[in-house]
């Protein structure tokens, strides 16, 4: 008996996809954020651009994961 739920993944394809693509925008996302922020400070304003389009992905993958929740797997 253990304390967490063991997820082994769906087996339906497209919800399998859905996944991957919210996991590489959060990440993804938050990493070019970084950069971009690294970047502002270094030279003058170039990684604004970094900035706005990681903050964008990563709330891309935040509103996938809502949508996820409410997607239920067919049998």
């Amino acid at each position: 008996m253990s304390f967490f739920k063991k997820y082994n993944g769906t087996t339906n394809r497209r919800l399998a996809r859905l996944e991957t693509l919210i996991w590489v925008l959060i990440y993804g996302g938050l990493l070019t954020l970084l950069v971009g922020a690294y970047m502002s400070r270094q030279q003058d304003g170039s990684g604004f651009v970094l900035v706005v389009v990681g903050a964008l992905a990563a709330a891309c993958g935040v509103a996938l994961v809502v949508v996820r929740s409410r997607l239920h797997e067919e049998h």
